[in-house]
């Protein structure tokens, strides 16, 4: 357990420190043999952070300094949700904590620990800040949801469980097959040769492009985009949207603003085979007149706050604001409104979002028709459950296997 509290500590220290999860993930050198348990308690830690620096400020007058936090959130999270023996969870936090140079904050380690296994901590009075220690989320997202959704299917939203892992295999290969032959426990979705798959460990095929992984919700944006002979998927990194729809156009260009990006894409398509794919270097916030009325279709998957997949990326709640929504908010209308520029007369601009709140989705679709006379919104339809707003549909994690996307299609007069 030591070692794997000790791997833990040193990838949620890049995390708070400002390290994107699954790239501190990546970027350090931790045990293999313990890797599954120490990646879930790394997501487990940030999923429940809020409920966890909850129960800290609770037991302490004083807050503790960020590496005694960080010790005291791995080992609440292992005596709470993972049902570990509290004896064991405090003699090796403690241990830890001596091995860090951290000695002289042992004694309290321990009494803290001790206490907080023993101990009912009561719950906040206050609805929304109750809401926000019970389901882990920051008051303003539940607020937000609230405002959006009611409070019955809010409640809803935040209790989903979205962990899921989804393979989408390549065209070549039959995934009903490939995972009947392994033994794999998995279930179909609404979407050819996607599945998802219980206790999936990637192997070399992965490698091979036999198979790659994408959210379910992922694949229900492109089965929505449709086909035809040239796409502009306009906000492509890393590049699985672009990948999945090559199957589908003649020819695909994806931009992205950041060269290292850019080059995931190139990876990613030359992983799977698909040479129809064009990577650009491109703001697709800013008008180049060489792609005037270029394409068939246009995607625009645009930045968000991605409260739609947290559970997969817990570390959002760590870094979303209501201020920094806002900012995202303006930066969506600007790619939406710029990239429609881009498509041909009879063609089609598609909008989505990996996010739940009104004022990234339905509020900037609006916003948009109000200001583009010569599109109209095309009424559609997905296989995956949903909700049909007042323009486009919402996809919830509590209703579409754990997806939280938003899609809307608008057809050029």
């Amino acid at each position: 357990m030591l070692n794997v509290f000790y791997d833990s500590y040193n990838i949620l220290t890049k995390v708070y420190g400002g390290a994107y999860l699954k790239q501190a993930l990546n970027d350090t050198v931790i045990e293999e043999k313990n890797r599954a348990q120490t990646e879930k308690i790394c997501y487990g830690v940030l999923d429940k952070d809020v409920t966890l620096e909850y129960c800290i400020s609770y037991l302490c007058e004083k807050r503790p300094k960020s590496a005694i936090r960080i010790l005291l959130k791995i080992s609440m999270y292992c005596i709470k949700y993972l049902g570990n023996a509290p004896y064991a969870v405090v003699d090796n936090c403690v241990e830890l904590a001596k091995k860090l140079g951290k000695g002289g904050a042992a004694g309290f380690v321990n009494a803290f620990l001790r206490k907080f296994s023993k101990e009912d901590i009561p719950m906040p009075t206050d609805k929304i800040k109750n809401y926000s220690v019970t389901y882990s989320y920051p008051e303003f997202a539940v607020k937000m949801l609230i405002e959006d959704y009611g409070e019955e299917r809010a409640v809803e939203i935040m209790k989903a469980d979205t962990e899921r892992t989804t393979l989408r295999f390549n065209v070549s290969v039959s995934g009903f097959d490939y995972l009947t032959e392994r033994n794999c426990q998995f279930e179909e979705t609404p979407f050819k040769n996607t599945y998802i798959v219980k206790n999936f460990k990637r192997n070399s095929d992965y490698d091979k492009g036999m198979y790659t992984f994408q959210s379910v919700g992922s694949a229900a944006i492109c089965d929505l985009v449709g086909s035809g002979e040239n796409l502009l998927d306009a906000c492509a990194a890393p590049g699985g949207k672009s990948v999945n729809l090559s199957d589908k156009f003649s020819s695909v260009t994806s931009f992205d603003v950041h060269p290292h990006r850019v080059r995931l894409i190139e990876e990613y398509a030359r992983r799977m085979g698909k040479e129809n794919i064009t990577a650009v270097l491109a703001d697709s916030s800013v008008f180049n007149e060489e792609y005037r009325e270029r394409f068939d279709v246009v995607l625009a998957d645009v930045p968000c706050s991605g409260y739609g997949v947290i559970k997969d990326n817990p570390d959002i709640k760590l870094r979303r604001t209501k201020e920094n929504i806002e900012e995202l908010c303006i930066n969506q209308y600007a790619i939406l409104d710029n990239v429609a520029s881009y498509v041909k007369k009879g063609g089609y601009l598609c909008y989505s979002t990996c996010s739940v709140f009104a004022v990234e989705n339905v509020d900037i679709c609006k916003k948009f028709l109000k200001n583009h006379s010569d599109f109209e919104e095309v009424k559609c339809t997905s296989k995956l459950e949903h909700l049909r707003t007042e323009i486009g549909l919402q996809f919830l994690p509590n209703l579409s296997l754990g997806a939280g996307f938003y899609f809307c299609k608008f057809k050029k007069l």
